[in-house]
């Protein structure tokens, strides 16, 4: 049985296209169907071509569809990251604004900056002892504000 490729390889494209509903990636499975096919000589003369194309639209098409997906849930998850680092940030900056200047310095120092204990502690002309408790008390100060604002 002698196929038609051109009047295949439109039904094959119309295929990919019912399947994944956009144009230029249906062209691109339709062509890289017939290059998988003619890779393979092996189901040109055995009868059952037509079979063959449509075996090969058809993982084509669905490997396309799970990349998608995936694609998809990638964005998403993204957004809600972003959205959720966002809120994170404002709800931070806001607790931080309710701190005394000298707490939001300290925190600063150690936590942003990592400096440590002891250059605060000359720093601040006070024991390292000193400047474990304020930064406790700071950290304190921080938490309690944060969960006003149903942060923790």
């Amino acid at each position: 049985m002698s196929i038609d490729l051109e009047e295949q390889y439109d039904k094959i494209y119309h295929y990919c296209y019912f399947k994944i509903h956009q144009k230029e990636t249906a062209e691109d499975i339709t062509q890289e169907t017939f290059l998988r096919f003619f890779e393979s000589s092996n189901y040109i003369n055995t009868g059952k071509t037509i079979q063959y194309l449509y075996t090969i639209a058809r993982n084509l098409c669905i490997d396309e569809y799970r990349k998608q997906k995936k694609e998809e849930l990638n964005y998403e998850m993204a957004d809600i990251y972003f959205e959720e680092n966002m809120i994170t940030r404002i709800s931070v900056r806001v607790a931080l604004s309710q701190l005394s200047e000298t707490d939001r310095e300290l925190l600063l120092l150690r936590y942003v900056n990592e400096v440590p204990i002891s250059v605060i502690s000359k720093l601040y002309g006070i024991s390292r002892f000193a400047v474990y408790r304020k930064i406790s008390q700071a950290v304190k100060n921080l938490k309690e504000k944060l969960g006003k604002e149903n942060f923790i």
